[in-house]
C-alpha cells in the first residue's frame, strides 16, 4: 500500500489521542510530525500528552511540535471538565523521555510542505490556530498540501459549545475564518477544497462500552474489560495490555462526561473519524459550499455558516462531509488500534 505523509495539528484530549493511536496503527502512515494546539487544554499540556502516548507506544521517531499557547486574537479557553485535568481521562500515561522538536508549530506546516509538495496530508482535529498562523508568513502551503481534513464546525444541528458552535471553532474563530478565506483565493487554481468534518456528522460517531470490550478481546489483553455505566467514576481498568489499560481509562472519563450531560453512557469519536477521512476520503459523502465562520455575533460567535443557496455569489471555500458509513468506520478503527496494542507487546 502505498505511504501517505500526515501531518497532525491536535489539541490532544481524549479523541485526539485515539485519533493518533489510529495513525500510528496503520503501516502505510508516515507521521512527518505532530503540531501541539492549546485547545482542550493549555498547550504545553497537550505537547506532554502527545510525547507521553508516543513514549507509551515506542514511537520515539516521530517529532512534537510546540504550537501557539493562544488563539490567534482570543483568550485561550479549555474544557477539562470534557477530558479530564490532564486531557486524557483517567489515563495514566509514561512520563517522557524526550522534549518536543525546535520548530514552532507554523514553522513545522510551512516546512514539511516545502520538504514534500503534492504529498502531505494534513489533518487538524484542534483549533486551527497553528494553521492560520502558518498561512500568514507562507500563504503557499494550502497549495502545497495533497489535502487537508479538518474536525469543526456545525451546519444544520446543535452546537456543542454555544447553541450553534462547534469546539474548535468556538475556541479560535478567527484562526478557521483565515483559513477557509485563503481557500476562496485560491477559488480556479485547482487547489483541493478541505474537507470539513463536523457535528453533524461526528455525533453520530458514537462509541460504546460494548467497542472497548470488542477492542481489548481483539487485542489478547486480560481480564475481560467491563465499563458499566453503574461503575463508580474514576474505575479504572484491570487490562494487562497497557495500550488497552490507558485507552479504556482515558475513554471512561468521556463515557461519564457524556452520561452526565444526557447523551448516554457513549462518547463522540469526533477526530478518529477525521483521522480516517483523512487517510481515506471515499469513506464519506461531501457537499462543497461557500463556508464562512461568524466572528462578532454577541449569541452566534464562533458559528460555522454554509451558503446553501449561494446568496453570498462566493466560491465554494470547504466540502462538508454529510454521510458515512459509522459501522465500518468502527471496524477499520477497532481493528487497526487491537493490532496497535498485539504489535507493541
Amino acid at each position: 500500500m502505498a505511504e501517505t505523509k500526515v501531518l497532525f495539528d491536535c489539541d490532544t484530549g481524549v479523541d485526539d489521542s485515539l485519533a493518533l493511536l489510529y495513525l500510528l496503527a496503520k503501516p502505510e502512515v508516515n507521521i512527518l510530525g505532530i503540531v501541539s494546539t492549546a485547545g482542550n487544554v493549555p498547550g504545553p499540556q497537550v505537547v506532554e500528552n502527545n510525547l507521553a502516548w508516543l513514549e507509551l507506544l515506542g514511537r520515539t521517531d516521530i517529532d512534537v511540535f510546540v504550537g501557539s499557547d493562544s488563539p490567534v486574537s482570543a483568550p485561550l479557553i479549555t474544557t477539562e471538565e470534557t477530558h479530564g485535568p490532564f486531557g486524557v481521562g483517567y489515563a495514566e500515561l509514561p512520563t517522557p523521555t524526550r522534549t518536543p522538536a525546535d520548530r514552532s508549530g507554523a514553522q513545522a506546516w510551512s516546512d514539511l510542505t516545502r520538504e514534500h509538495p503534492g504529498e502531505v496530508v494534513g489533518l487538524v482535529t484542534g483549533p486551527c490556530t497553528n494553521l492560520a498562523l502558518a498561512l500568514r508568513d507562507d500563504p503557499g502551503i494550502l497549495a502545497r498540501l495533497r489535502r487537508l481534513v479538518i474536525m469543526g464546525g456545525v451546519f444544520w444541528h446543535p452546537g456543542n459549545t454555544t447553541p450553534t458552535s462547534e469546539w474548535n471553532v468556538a475556541v479560535d474563530p478567527e484562526s478557521l475564518w483565515e483559513v477557509l478565506r485563503a481557500y476562496g483565493e485560491l477559488d480556479g487554481t485547482g487547489v483541493p477544497l478541505p474537507i470539513l468534518c463536523p457535528l453533524d456528522l461526528t455525533e453520530t460517531i458514537e462509541l460504546t462500552p460494548d467497542h472497548i470490550v470488542r477492542l481489548a478481546d481483539a487485542a489478547g489483553s486480560s481480564p475481560a474489560e467491563v465499563l458499566d455505566p453503574q461503575d463508580p467514576d474514576g474505575t479504572r481498568s484491570t487490562a494487562s495490555d497497557p495500550v488497552v489499560r490507558a485507552t479504556s481509562d482515558a475513554v471512561r472519563f468521556y463515557f461519564e462526561f457524556h452520561r452526565d450531560h444526557d447523551l448516554g453512557y457513549i462518547a463522540h469519536m469526533h477526530d478518529p473519524f477525521a483521522a480516517a477521512v483523512a487517510l481515506d476520503p471515499s469513506i464519506v459523502r461531501t457537499r462543497a459550499y461557500p463556508v464562512d465562520v461568524e466572528l462578532s455575533g454577541a449569541l452566534t460567535r464562533g458559528t460555522t455558516v454554509a451558503d446553501v443557496h449561494g446568496a453570498w455569489n462566493r466560491p465554494d471555500t470547504a466540502q462538508i462531509a454529510v454521510a458515512t458509513d459509522p459501522v465500518a468506520f468502527f471496524d477499520d478503527l477497532l481493528d487497526s488500534i487491537a493490532r496497535l496494542a498485539r504489535d507493541r507487546v
